[in-house]
């Protein structure tokens, strides 16, 4: 009966993430009820429209590509257990990490756009959240229909990525003092897939915890520092000669540079807040497969 009952969950959580995914796209669709202050009928009507368009127009691009590049809508839905973080999953945790980035990332721009639009900070954040779980929730329904599958791990990684970039938008003082950052690799040396996002061979995850966050911290050079923690997998990606005998899962801990605080003199950007770079920082790293 263990099969049977583990099948069973499996489609009952594929149903009810993809229920909600729908569900929560359409409170970033309504979006208007939350703003702030007293404004006029016509002009939220107008704000909730463009809001609608925006979510709409996110939705089309993101059924197109997938109808395109990831064969959306071939093949009945089904629900596709991945795995977590072990070293015999497809991506050693890697692509989990990536659906956490890509709801922190997306929560964070769509804040930016419901802002744009007038609504007000703590509205933005949470349409915002919502808009970016409801898109890569429909991400997820999409996959149901392909070779992909639902994968119940890759929607609950999406739920704490929105959730995520949520408290960093609702905590001003905890984003002041870290950055959850991407970096992608420029190993001359290794296969390049044309999908950046999911090029896991080259990519890496990281939290960085800057000094200059920290009112205790008052050495002015030290505020130019920051304690990187990260993961990244290699070896996963099938090409040449690597096999699950090369296969890394790599934590890693460093000392890097704060490139937004020491460029801001030239460059106000919150790119760096995302992004890190390569080769700006000193780490020591450890194979959880040796």
């Amino acid at each position: 009966m263990a099969v049977p009952v583990q099948l069973f969950a499996h489609q009952f959580l594929w149903r009810l993430c993809a229920v909600a995914a729908l569900a929560l796209l359409s409170l970033g669709f309504a979006g208007g009820h939350c703003l702030a202050g007293e404004r006029s009928a016509s002009a939220d009507a107008a704000r909730k429209v463009r809001a609608l368009k925006l979510n709409a127009a996110a939705t089309g691009i993101v059924m197109g590509w997938g109808v395109v590049n990831w064969d959306y809508f071939q093949q009945s839905p089904k629900a596709k257990p991945e795995g977590w973080f072990g070293n015999n999953t497809d991506s050693g945790g890697a692509d989990k990490l990536g659906h956490l980035y890509s709801g922190y990332a997306l929560t964070h721009l769509w804040d930016y756009l419901y802002r744009d639009l007038g609504y007000a900070e703590k509205d933005a954040a949470r349409l915002g959240a919502l808009s970016a779980l409801g898109v890569t929730g429909l991400m997820e329904l999409g996959d149901s229909f392909s070779n992909f599958g639902f994968s119940y791990e890759d929607m609950l990684m999406n739920i704490a990525g929105s959730a995520l970039g949520y408290l960093f938008l609702s905590d001003a003082e905890l984003a002041k003092k870290i950055d959850f950052r991407i970096e992608y690799s420029l190993n001359l040396g290794g296969h390049f897939e044309a999908d950046v996002v999911t090029d896991y061979q080259h990519l890496k995850y990281l939290l960085a915890i800057q000094a200059e966050g920290f009112e205790s911290i008052e050495n002015r050079y030290l505020n130019y520092l920051e304690l990187q923690l990260g993961y990244y997998t290699r070896g996963y990606d099938g090409h040449g000669a690597e096999t699950i005998d090369r296969r890394e899962r790599n934590l890693y801990a460093g000392i890097g540079i704060n490139l937004g605080k020491l460029l801001a003199p030239l460059w106000k950007t919150r790119l760096f807040d995302y992004v890190q770079l390569p080769y700006t920082y000193l780490a020591a790293d450890r194979d959880l497969n040796d």
